[in-house]
């Protein structure tokens, strides 16, 4: 296959509504490299108005929510592209490439095994990623010249025979049988709501940051990782905390794993370090949320500690 390190991106989303912004959230904060793709046909902007998505009581405009979850993208570090994706296109093959380093932020040299993708889009640019995550709820026929006959359905419309993408294509963690393609909309009984789709894409994301990290050699029990902050005075003694984290990764190690044990020291000392990053201190914390009003006030197009917004009435 074509080595690791010269694809553009570890993952491309193709689709920038609620669903494609969870899915790039994850990936972007674990540290892959990702771009979303956001010139699709998107439902939610077909809405009047969101009043149903969690932490909006008086619910919010479609061009403010937009505007937020683009934001938050960004934010996480993922490139944002408006542009159309065309076609999606196999390169590489199932050979094993040893990989310099690795953007997830474990050991170096591990083995990425599997095919890569060409994303080109309606302007004739075209990109490479590792892994590709389709996130729009209309069609699929970007899809199309992956050749796989399973991805659509046939079905029987005012006297035509017509053609859409199989909603049921993907396993419910959206994985495919196409290794590195994933699934995040049009799914099944999903993407009928903003919230869940956005849970969905989350969760496609985790699938993604999973499955990477098994080519990075971790044990399928070490490879699903968890996104959370907790408060560092938790962590009273961090000497011993980082003993019981090495612990609990041996612990979790299969007796048939045939890594290196200079390997799996790699991947434990990797792992102890992702575990330490889960705690804040308290003034990072203070920090944090004064930056998060901030971000979120700029959309409102009020003050950060402005009262406007609380003593306004209804108009």
């Amino acid at each position: 296959m074509a080595d690791a390190a010269a694809f553009d991106y570890d993952v491309a989303i193709v689709g920038g509504g609620p669903t494609g912004c969870s899915a790039g959230v994850f990936t972007g904060r674990y540290g892959l490299d990702t771009v979303v793709f956001d010139r699709g046909r998107s439902s939610l902007q077909r809405c009047a108005y969101l009043e149903n998505y969690l932490g909006f009581p008086g619910g919010v405009d479609i061009e403010t929510f937009y505007g937020l979850i683009h934001d938050h993208v960004e934010a996480a570090g993922c490139d944002l592209v408006s542009d159309l994706v065309e076609a999606v296109e196999l390169v590489g093959d199932d050979e094993t490439a040893d990989v310099a380093g690795d953007s997830g932020g474990d050991a170096a040299d591990a083995a990425a095994t599997g095919p890569g993708f060409a994303v080109t889009t309606q302007s004739g640019e075209t990109v490479t990623a590792r892994r590709v995550v389709a996130a729009a709820r209309y069609g699929g026929d970007f899809l199309e010249p992956l050749g796989d006959d399973e991805m659509f359905v046939t079905y029987e419309y005012d006297g035509e025979t017509r053609t859409t993408f199989d909603r049921d294509y993907a396993d419910v963690e959206g994985r495919t049988p196409i290794d590195g393609l994933y699934v995040a909309a049009p799914v099944s009984e999903v993407n009928v709501q903003a919230i869940m789709s956005a849970g969905q894409g989350a969760r496609v994301g985790r699938s993604a940051i999973t499955d990477h990290r098994l080519e990075r050699g971790y044990p399928e029990d070490l490879a699903r990782h968890w996104d959370w902050l907790r408060p560092e005075a938790e962590l009273a003694d961090e000497a011993a905390a980082r003993d019981d984290w090495r612990e609990r990764f041996d612990s979790r190690v299969p007796d048939d794993c045939d890594l290196p044990e200079e390997r799996l020291r790699e991947l434990r000392e990797a792992d102890v370090e992702r575990q330490r990053e889960m705690y804040v201190s308290d003034e990072t914390v203070e920090n944090r949320a004064e930056k998060g009003r901030e971000r979120l006030a700029e959309h409102l197009g009020v003050a950060a500690d402005s009262d406007s917004a609380s003593d306004a009435g209804p108009e």
